[in-house]
């Protein structure tokens, strides 16, 4: 099992998996598709950012952004390279679920990639109860993203 921590964003370790991200993100998406928060970006008070640990090795990292009282959308979910397919992605995205659910958002959303890299993210997301979805937020319809959506209030069944 692996420990999950909100996470103030100083550690070298978080700050390596950040920066291969953002590479990442530069050699998959053109620039006008690229929106992956920077360090000054995650730092700021409407993302509550998280990491997650096999004893004292990094494994990932992800986060939510507040859009509204109401909706919430998912940043810099990362597995670093020695943690995929282990499990790391699922329970965090778990976890970041019911930590919007417990700040009272109704609907966490995300954007991603539209290409071939892209897939296994779509797929986690699906598994986890995500559909795709029209541009949310600011965002406008575009050929290399993909959104997504995840409705949090419990619906009661009579």
């Amino acid at each position: 099992m692996y420990k999950i921590k909100l996470d103030n964003l100083t550690g070298t370790e978080i700050l390596g998996l950040l920066q291969e991200h953002l590479e990442d993100m530069k050699k998959t998406s053109p620039p006008e598709s690229k929106h992956a928060l920077d360090l000054s970006g995650l730092k700021d008070s409407s993302v509550k950012f998280w990491t997650i640990w096999d004893d004292s090795k990094l494994a990932g990292c992800g986060a939510f952004k507040q859009l509204d009282t109401d909706h919430a959308e998912i940043k810099s979910m990362r597995t670093t390279s020695n943690y995929k397919n282990k499990g790391v992605a699922s329970q965090l995205l778990m976890f970041i679920v019911e930590q919007a659910k417990l700040s009272g958002y109704k609907t966490l959303s995300l954007e991603t990639g539209a290409m071939d890299y892209f897939v296994p993210a779509h797929r986690l997301y699906q598994k986890h109860g995500f559909s795709f979805c029209a541009p949310f937020s600011d965002y406008k319809q575009d050929s290399n993203s993909k959104f997504m959506s995840l409705s949090l209030i419990d619906e009661v069944v009579t």
